[in-house]
């Protein structure tokens, strides 16, 4: 008979190394398939490696990859540790890069010192806006969060295209659906020349180490934890509930939001419907890869964006699909939950007895 056993609170070292098994596990699953069609695996991840890291430019291409994901993954940890299931950072990123693109395209003129921030926060506001609807549903009326985030994101992602179909469509795009173009004085400044990569990683760098100060050093991050571990104690012991709920998700959707202001301000320069590939949902993963940590999100997201950017130089050289990517961060979570299981649980195997009474 197998028996389940709570464990006692995990350590950090304990939280690190499964999550950097649960990693290996994945590469190692994903290996299968990739076997079976024909492929060398050895050759496949090496020049999966090489595609990330082989040279000064796809360095920078996985660290440009991995900027979004922090910021999504930042917006997942937060919320989550809340027991705030955010899905939609992928409708607040959408969000976040509407309301970029609305203010940094002209209808205000300012110098860059004044127009970058003022685009930075018309993003992060737009992403919190968002999230704090369902937010509210959720303490108001108890609707599960997961449905309303989730289905945000399609309504969203439709509201893009209408405005990119109407009234902020580009008139010089050719018929093309996009936004005009960010004005250079509201671009995010690149970090190196000839280079993608922009001042979006330092942003998002700096959000993660404002999130692990807020959860480690402050009273508003002892009551989000109070709350993610018990709300009904934590409303007890006097702790606004709701209003915790409502701060965790502005702060959750303001950080997606920043995603998308660091993507049309920072690498694309304007607004497309397909501006993200599922960065929203990929933050998820990152998230759950982290253990929910602030600074082990960022590790997480360096590990995603090399998977992807690796699987696209892979794909180029073998002619096997990129997909491969997506089939190895599903790999992933489902390694990270299966994981997680082994962290909160010890497993017995308890021989069966027989019972003396039914003997007789």
């Amino acid at each position: 008979m197998i028996r389940f056993e709570p464990r006692g609170p995990s350590s950090v070292s304990r939280m690190l190394g499964v999550s950097i098994a649960a990693a290996v596990a994945a590469l190692v699953l994903a290996a299968i398939p990739m076997a079976f069609a024909g492929l060398s695996v050895f050759e496949a991840y090496s020049l999966m490696a090489k595609g990330a890291f082989g040279s000064l430019f796809a360095f920078t291409e996985m660290l440009t990859r991995a900027t979004p994901l922090i910021l999504t993954g930042l917006a997942a940890a937060v919320a989550f540790r809340a027991k705030l299931w955010n899905i939609g950072a992928e409708g607040q990123l959408y969000a976040g890069a509407l309301a970029a693109v609305a203010v940094g395209t002209g209808v205000i003129s300012a110098p860059p010192y004044l127009l970058i921030p003022m685009v930075i926060v018309a993003g992060a506001l737009a992403g919190g806006l968002v999230m704090l609807g369902p937010t509210l549903l959720k303490t108001r009326l108890g609707v599960d969060e997961v449905v309303t985030t989730l289905l945000l994101n399609f309504i969203i992602l439709l509201f893009v295209q209408m405005m990119l179909e109407g009234p902020m469509k580009d008139p010089m795009g050719m018929g093309w659906p996009q936004s005009e173009p960010i004005l250079d004085e509201a671009a995010l400044p690149k970090l190196m020349d000839r280079m993608r990569i922009h001042w979006g990683l330092v942003i998002a760098l700096v959000s993660s180490l404002g999130v692990y100060f807020l959860l480690k050093r402050t009273v508003w991050g002892f009551e989000i934890r109070a709350v993610g571990e018990n709300a009904a104690a934590a409303r007890h012991a006097g702790i606004p509930v709701t209003a915790t709920f409502i701060r965790v998700g502005l702060l959750s959707g303001a950080l997606a939001g920043l995603a998308g202001v660091g993507e049309v301000a920072g690498l694309k320069g304007y607004l497309t419907a397909d501006l993200s590939p599922g960065f929203g949902y990929s933050g998820i993963v990152v998230a759950m890869l982290a253990g929910l940590s602030p600074a082990g999100v960022v590790l997480a997201a360096l590990f995603i964006a090399s998977i992807f950017v690796g699987a696209d130089s892979m794909s180029r050289a073998t002619g096997v699909s990129n997909y491969v990517a997506d089939l190895i961060v599903a790999m992933a979570l489902l390694c990270v939950l299966v994981s997680g299981l082994f962290l909160r649980f010890k497993i017995r195997f308890v021989g069966s007895q027989t019972n003396p009474e039914a003997a007789e």
